[in-house]
């Protein structure tokens, strides 16, 4: 799968070049670049059907990556009193005590900005130093899920965030999109279909 924008709500990406930002964000880069389809290839090829495939088989993939490189998956973090966010995808332990969050969206556009606004509360309550949420391109979108969250639908709502006043932290969204497209491979799998691979990936 291939990274095709980068833009950053809070902090400059200039801070993330150097220190364990920089270790994060190439982790997650990394395990973006992991994700191929059909399982077993080297790139990510989809299947070109509208609204025809299923998005938690491509979120497995990523977040595999990041368990390999010492990241814990799918942890519920305590972000501030009162509040349960639910599971983070994945998270990883920073040294002063805070850690960096990345979400693969698999929902709606309602659910992208309850990710965003999850991070957020991290960072201002100092439990987290930032996140990234990725997210499908208009391009990849078409052939998801239908109404699935996706970059050009949630950047209207980047001013709302560029707004707030965090210090020492990061929240950037990541769009991404396949390498190339063929009518000769599998569909990815929607449903149930999709949490059996889960589980089966993490050994559940």
């Amino acid at each position: 799968m291939k990274l095709v924008h980068e833009e950053f709500l809070l902090g400059q990406a200039s801070s993330a070049t150097t220190g364990e930002f920089a270790d994060c964000l190439s982790d997650i880069r990394s395990a973006i670049k992991n994700v191929v389809w059909p399982e077993n290839s080297r790139t990510f090829t989809i299947h070109p059907v509208v609204d025809g495939n299923g998005v938690l088989p491509i979120k497995v993939c990523f977040v595999r990556k990041l368990k390999t490189l010492g990241w814990r998956l799918e942890d519920r973090p305590v972000l501030a009193q009162g509040l349960g966010p639910g599971k983070i995808d994945a998270l990883k332990p920073l040294a002063d005590g805070r850690q960096f969050a990345a979400e693969w969206e698999t929902g709606n556009i309602s659910s992208s900005n309850r990710a965003l606004n999850k991070i957020c509360m991290g960072i201002i309550e100092g439990q987290l130093a930032g996140g990234v949420l990725i997210l499908p391109d208009r391009e990849l979108y078409r052939f998801l899920t239908q109404r699935i969250g996706n970059y050009k639908e949630l950047a209207p709502y980047f001013p709302v965030y560029r707004h707030l006043k965090a210090m020492n932290g990061l929240l950037a969204v990541f769009a991404v999109s396949f390498d190339r497209t063929s009518s000769k491979v599998a569909l990815i799998p929607k449903g149930m279909d999709g949490h059996s691979l889960q589980r089966r990936s993490f050994g559940r």
